[in-house]
């Protein structure tokens, strides 16, 4: 009886319910797997996608000018003076032409087989198509061998082929026109100020171009018109970025080298680099033209350079004290911009964030380091200045490091730790991390792939208070908290003090499922509210454990997240046979090597930093209080403007 109850109500499982999603349908059901989300930056990155396409138009050396204009009701256009694209009909789709191919087809581009763009940021063949799939109209007008073509598109599907217009005889490349899809992102708008900066910045990252803006979206702030031409690159950059501080050098260590000479491969390298007492310091770095804001290999080359380099020059001058500096004490007061053009890069996800591709390092390396040997020789006032500096952040750091020894012992002996702390042996804080995991299983697995020395470990049972609107005494109570304060050997509130920390990092490391999301939700509205230093001080993390593990014979690769791994079962791993694909459900179902090799380790893990967004810092307390507060009212207000950006449901 109870087997029949449950086939009537169980709907039937067969062929019927495996859901083929055909064409761009994929981007609608999942955007987040294209564009990173449906949030604002998800619906920014649009803009960028089309001007990335631009700009490599622009690098490849067919266009000097590129037109943005931001219009009433959410409108972009773009334009370029390039080659256009190419509207004659494609050869492996008889009866479309190549433009519509590429709005209309994932994977579709001119920049797989490498001889229409040497180097160029879009590479996965998905940008333009998934800004068509996620606009609710979209035109496209070719000027093309002295004609124009137009073709219109609706949620990614065509309106009608490309039509021929007439002739544009004093007319050439690409116009894109599109409306973000309100069933997409709702009411969000797109910005005048943040596009017009990434506008100003690809003029900057690329001397050839000149970039138009215009807007008749007036914010106060941002001018309706402006145009960008920098000839003097990220040099010209970094001087009005610093236009009225006082810097080390009077100019910027600043320069630009390309690969070919030297190592037979096209691409080059720019950068720029100043030291200031006034400022902290930062470093921005692009590839292709692509924003990385964390990083990578490009980056790492680059420090590499300039403190093999410093290093050098104090061997040179008899300072054995310059052996001292490390790269955190380049970064204090550092100011650096590094641009990058390689073949074929290889990022971390979709949206390109970090650069991957490991012959950059090199490149960069080798290519920067004569050329800081010979700069800091030619200036050795400025050389002198910068290497004091140095050596003077070097000094209070070893100085910091020493005190923080000492305190850390006795802290060890004074506190009482929770017993189910597993802590490092470090003696002191620089380098040590603790990993806040989910439940007894997890740790299990992270014993075993910790490092010893540097990373402790604190497991959770279950979910912490939400701290938002408790009462005082439930937070002394909580026994959850209570570990983590006495583990991190801290106070809450305005008692918190972020010199008393005993780790450099906390990393909060639990599993890709909705139990686990909410545990790290919980945490980091514990640490926003009681430790809010601690995130702007840049202590928090949240770790990415892999979503995947693909296995192809001898060949094994670890993938974060869905569009990664459809990106390598299309193209396959290099090895023979079928593609094994295993999920992991949680942090317990992985073993220590697989934990360590893409979690834990430094050296090939990726960590997410937990920041508060320095343009819009009041949304961050206001997303929290809806979400997380007492008022029930304001979750169901947001559930229900954002229940259709849902992409999957973990139940």
């Amino acid at each position: 009886m109870a087997s029949d109850l449950l086939s009537a109500a169980t709907p039937a499982y067969n062929a019927a319910s495996i859901e083929v999603l055909e064409g761009l349908e994929p981007v609608r059901k999942r955007p987040g797997m294209y564009i990173g989300g449906t949030d604002e930056r998800a619906l920014h990155h649009l803009v960028a996608e089309i001007l990335d396409n631009a700009m490599d138009e622009a690098v490849a050396g067919h266009a000097t000018r590129i037109e943005i204009e931001l219009q009433d009701g959410n409108t972009v256009t773009i334009r370029d003076n390039g080659r256009g694209i190419p509207v004659d009909p494609h050869p492996k789709f008889p009866g479309k032409s190549a433009l519509e191919v590429i709005l209309c087809t994932l994977h579709a581009g001119g920049k797989f087989g490498g001889d229409a763009y040497a180097t160029s940021g879009g590479l996965h063949g998905v940008g333009a198509s998934v800004v068509n799939a996620l606009s609710d109209h979209m035109r496209v007008e070719v000027a093309r061998n002295r004609e124009l073509f137009v073709q219109e598109f609706s949620r990614g599907i065509p309106q009608g082929p490309v039509a021929k217009v007439g002739p544009a005889p004093n007319r050439r490349g690409t116009s894109v026109t599109f409306h973000p899809d309100p069933e997409i992102f709702g009411s969000l708008t797109l910005k005048p100020a943040r596009i017009m900066k990434a506008a100003r910045s690809k003029a900057y990252l690329f001397s050839g171009v000149e970039i138009r803006w215009k807007t008749t979206v007036n914010d106060g702030e941002t001018p309706l018109e402006a145009t960008f031409h920098f000839p003097g690159g990220l040099a010209d950059y970094l001087s009005d970025t610093l236009a009225k501080t006082t810097t080390y050098a009077d100019r910027p260590f600043a320069g630009k080298v390309g690969f070919t000479e030297k190592f037979n491969v096209p691409g080059s390298v720019e950068w720029a680099i100043n030291w200031t007492p006034a400022r902290d310091g930062f470093i921005q770095s692009y590839c292709n033209t692509v924003p990385t804001p964390e990083g990578g290999t490009h980056e790492s080359g680059f420090w590499a350079a300039i403190i093999k380099g410093i290093r050098a020059y104090g061997e040179r001058v008899k300072n054995r004290k310059a052996d001292q500096i490390t790269r955190d004490d380049l970064l204090t007061g550092g100011c650096a911009l590094v641009s990058c053009f390689i073949r074929e890069p290889q990022f971390v996800g979709q949206t390109k964030d970090r650069l991957a591709t490991e012959e950059a390092a090199r490149y960069v390396e080798l290519a920067v380091r004569d050329h800081f040997d010979t700069w800091l020789a030619a200036d050795p006032k400025s050389a002198g200045a910068i290497l004091d500096f140095l050596i003077l952040r070097a000094e209070e750091r070893l100085r910091r490091r020493m005190e923080k020894e000492t305190a850390r012992k006795s802290a060890t002996k004074k506190l009482r730790l929770p017993g189910k702390l597993t802590d490092c042996t470090a003696k002191n804080r620089e380098g040590t991390e603790l990993f806040i995991v989910e439940g007894d299983s997890a740790g299990g697995s992270a014993k075993g792939a910790r490092s010893r020395e540097t990373q402790a470990l604190l497991p959770l049972k279950g979910k912490i208070l939400n701290v938002l609107g408790a009462a005082s005494s439930k937070l002394n109570d909580n026994s959850e908290i209570r570990d983590i304060c006495e583990a991190l050997g801290v106070q809450m509130g305005t008692k918190f003090n972020v010199d008393d920390l005993r780790y450099d990092k906390i990393i909060i490391m639990t599993d890709a499922d909705v139990d686990g999301a909410h545990i790290a939700s919980l945490l980091m509205t514990f640490f926003f509210t009681q430790m809010r230093p601690l995130i702007d001080k840049g202590h928090l993390y949240l770790a990415c454990p892999p979503l995947y593990r693909l296995t192809q014979g001898p060949r094994r690769m670890y993938v974060a997240d869905e569009a990664e791994k459809d990106l390598w079962l299309a193209k396959g791993l290099g090895g023979k046979g079928k593609i094994d694909v295993q999920r992991f459900k949680g942090l317990g179902e992985m073993d220590a090597k697989d934990l360590k090799e893409t979690t834990m380790d430094p050296a090939s893990r990726k960590l997410i930093r937990v920041s508060i967004d320095e343009d819009e810092p009041g949304m961050t307390g206001d997303l929290v209080e809806r979400l997380m507060g007492k008022k029930p009212e304001l979750r169901f207000q947001y559930i229900q403007e954002n229940a259709r950006f849902v992409e999957e449901l973990d139940v």
